[in-house]
C-alpha cells in the first residue's frame, strides 16, 4: 500500500525495517495486559462451568468466551505485526494483517451488542408487566409455559443446551454475521487492490475502519440510553442488592461510552487500526505509542476488564438431586433445577408464587 501511516507528519525511526523500540515496548505491553485478561476469562468460564457443568451454555459464560476470545485475538494481532514489520512479511501488510486485525474488533463488538439486548430485554419486559392489566404472577407462568415448549423443541435438535436465544439476540448474531462477510468482503477487494487495478486497497481498509468507528459510536450511545433507562427503574426498588446491581449498570455505560468515544475518534483522525500496511520507517515512536494506548487499551481492554470485574461473582453450586417439577421462567438457561436458590445471573418465576428479577448485567 501507498500513502502515509497517519494523517499527521511522521519521523524516521531508529532501525529501518521495524518499530522504533517505543513502539515495539507499547505492543509487547498491550500484548501481556490483553493475554492477562484472555486467561483471567478463560479461568473464569472453567471455574462457571465447574461450579454447575449442567447447566450448558449461560449468559455468563458466553460473556467470558467472547471476551476471552476477543483479547487472544489481539495477543496473536499485537506479536504478528512486530514480526511482519521485521520480517517485511507482504501478505501481512495486506489481507492477512487487516483479517487478524478485525477479527478481535468484531468479538468484541458482538460482545456488548449482546449485553445491550439484554439491556433491551430488561426494559421491554418492565414495561409490558407495568402495562399488563393482569397478575405479575400468572403473565410469568403464561411466559414460562411458552418458553418450556421451545427450549424443549430445540432439545431434540441439539445436543448441548442454551440460554433461550430472543429475538433480539437472533438480531445480534445476524449483525455480527453481517459484519464478519463486509470484513471478509473488504479483506479479498484488499487482496485484489495489490494488482493493476483502480482498485485502492487503502482506502477499502479506510472505509471499513470508519464504518466500525460509527458501529462503536452508537453502540456507546445505545449503552449509555438503556443504561439510563434500567438505572432509573431500579431506583424506584429501595434493597441493597438492586443499589448495588444499579451502581454497575451506570459503570457500564459511562465506561462504554468514554472508551468507545476515544477509540472511535482515534479511527477517524488517524491511520492506527490500520498500522499494520504502514511504512516502518515513517512513523513517529512517542506519538504513535499513545494513541495505540488509547485505541486498544482504553477502547478494548479497560471495558473488557470491567465486564470480567462486574460479572466475577461465581454462580452457587448445586448438588446432584432429583428435581421436583416446576414451571420456571429463566432468561439465562434453559435449565435451572427446582432446589437453586435465586443468584446474580437468573430472573425466576414459579408457580409457587416465587418471584424474582433478573440481574441487568
Amino acid at each position: 500500500m501507498t500513502g502515509t501511516c497517519l494523517r499527521s507528519e511522521m519521523m524516521v525511526v531508529e532501525n529501518p525495517g521495524c518499530y522504533s523500540k517505543a513502539l515495539v515496548a507499547v505492543n509487547i505491553v498491550l500484548a501481556f495486559i490483553d493475554g492477562g485478561i484472555a486467561v483471567l476469562a478463560f479461568y473464569q468460564l472453567i471455574r462457571i462451568h465447574s461450579r454447575n457443568p449442567q447447566r450448558g451454555w449461560t449468559r455468563q459464560k458466553v460473556f467470558h468466551l467472547m471476551i476471552g476470545s476477543s483479547n487472544m485475538g489481539y495477543v496473536v494481532y499485537f506479536i504478528l505485526t512486530l514480526v511482519g514489520a521485521c520480517k517485511n512479511w507482504k501478505c501481512w501488510s495486506s489481507s492477512c494483517g487487516f483479517v487478524f486485525m478485525a477479527l478481535p474488533k468484531i468479538l468484541f463488538l458482538a460482545a456488548f451488542l449482546l449485553l445491550l439486548s439484554f439491556w433491551v430485554d430488561l426494559c421491554h419486559q418492565a414495561n409490558d408487566e407495568d402495562e399488563d392489566d393482569g397478575s405479575p404472577r400468572e403473565a410469568l407462568i403464561k411466559k414460562a409455559n411458552k418458553s418450556n415448549l421451545k427450549i424443549s423443541s430445540r432439545r431434540r435438535c441439539c445436543s448441548f443446551r442454551v440460554f433461550p436465544v430472543g429475538s433480539r439476540q437472533q438480531a445480534v448474531i445476524l449483525v455480527t454475521l453481517l459484519i464478519l462477510v463486509l470484513m471478509l468482503a473488504s479483506a479479498v477487494l484488499i487482496w485484489i487492490g495489490l494488482g493493476k487495478n483502480p482498485i485502492d486497497s487503502s482506502v477499502v481498509a479506510r472505509v471499513y475502519v470508519d464504518t466500525f468507528a460509527v458501529a462503536m459510536l452508537l453502540l456507546g450511545g445505545a449503552l449509555a440510553c438503556y443504561g439510563y433507562v434500567l438505572v432509573s427503574k431500579m431506583s424506584k426498588v429501595r434493597s441493597e442488592r438492586t443499589s448495588s446491581e444499579m451502581w454497575k449498570v451506570a459503570g457500564l455505560a459511562i465506561v462504554s461510552v468514554v472508551c468507545f468515544t476515544s477509540s472511535s475518534i482515534v479511527a477517524f483522525f488517524t491511520n492506527i487500526p490500520v498500522l499494520y500496511h504502514c511504512d516502518w520507517r515513517s512513523i513517529r515512536g512517542i506519538y504513535v505509542s499513545l494513541l495505540l494506548i488509547v485505541y486498544y487499551f482504553i477502547g478494548s481492554s479497560v471495558p473488557s476488564a470491567f465486564v470480567l470485574w462486574i460479572m466475577r461473582e461465581l454462580p452457587p453450586s448445586v448438588a446432584i438431586t432429583v428435581p421436583r417439577e416446576s414451571r420456571t421462567l429463566t432468561f439465562v438457561s434453559d435449565y435451572v433445577p427446582a432446589t437453586e436458590p435465586q443468584q446474580h445471573w437468573t430472573t425466576i418465576a414459579t408457580a409457587q408464587n416465587q418471584v424474582s428479577r433478573a440481574s441487568p448485567i
